[in-house]
């Protein structure tokens, strides 16, 4: 494989290509140019159709370069470039993010956070508070199912948490209640039911043999 540089306008983009590429990956690909330059080449056959990197072609001619950094690739069969197209897609796809260490790294960034592939706003909430990270983060590829299931779990054990350290200030306002109440009883509630049986316990009655009434001793 040889490293040279060639005209952006001598390149070709293949008839087919496996990878859609969006406007947002566009958008984050001149972000990453215009902060770090090119930092990936692209590669190409022999006939300068572009293998790998149709995207980062469209983003240079998209911000007036007019040369890149090519990797020429020789001798490839019509299907071993297929192959190396679907290959380098998949591949790096199957990466993801060590989350412990991203946190760090972001953490260490202290809010410089003008990262291309990031939302800024996102990075400020995982800096705020690492277990909040939201299902946005997938739509930059950076995490799988599981993981996001992860955080999820984790969202809800802090929420669980949060509440349960909100029950014991309840428990305490409505105990602190409770006394009042049983100390000072309704007129025609508790106080009458309790008096009753002191009457009845402490005062004795007789049947009236003609009318039948009680009579109190």
């Amino acid at each position: 494989m040889n490293v040279t540089t060639k005209r952006l306008g001598a390149l070709k983009h293949p008839k087919k290509n496996v990878r859609i590429h969006s406007e947002q990956q566009i958008r984050e690909l001149k972000r990453s140019l215009e902060k770090f330059g090119q930092t990936r080449a692209i590669v190409v056959d022999e006939d300068d159709t572009i293998l790998i990197g149709n995207g980062l072609y469209e983003a240079m001619v998209s911000l007036g370069y007019q040369e890149a950094t090519v990797y020429v690739k020789t001798g490839l069969s019509e299907n071993d470039k297929k192959k190396l197209m679907i290959a380098d897609n998949k591949t790096y796809a199957l990466g993801i993010d060590n989350l412990e260490t991203l946190n760090e790294f972001l953490e260490e960034l202290q809010g410089d956070l003008d990262i291309p592939g990031y939302d800024e706003e996102i990075l400020q909430q995982m800096v705020a508070d690492a277990d909040e990270v939201t299902d946005k983060l997938s739509e930059y590829g950076t995490l799988d199912e599981s993981e996001i299931q992860k955080m999820k779990e984790a969202n809800e054990k802090r929420e669980q948490k949060a509440v349960s350290e909100e029950t014991p200030d309840n428990n305490s306002e409505n105990s602190s209640e409770t006394p009042n109440t049983s100390d000072n009883p309704t007129a025609g509630g508790q106080s009458t039911t309790e008096a009753e049986p002191e009457i009845t316990e402490t005062r004795k009655f007789v049947i009236c043999p003609n009318c039948g009434e009680k009579i109190w001793l």
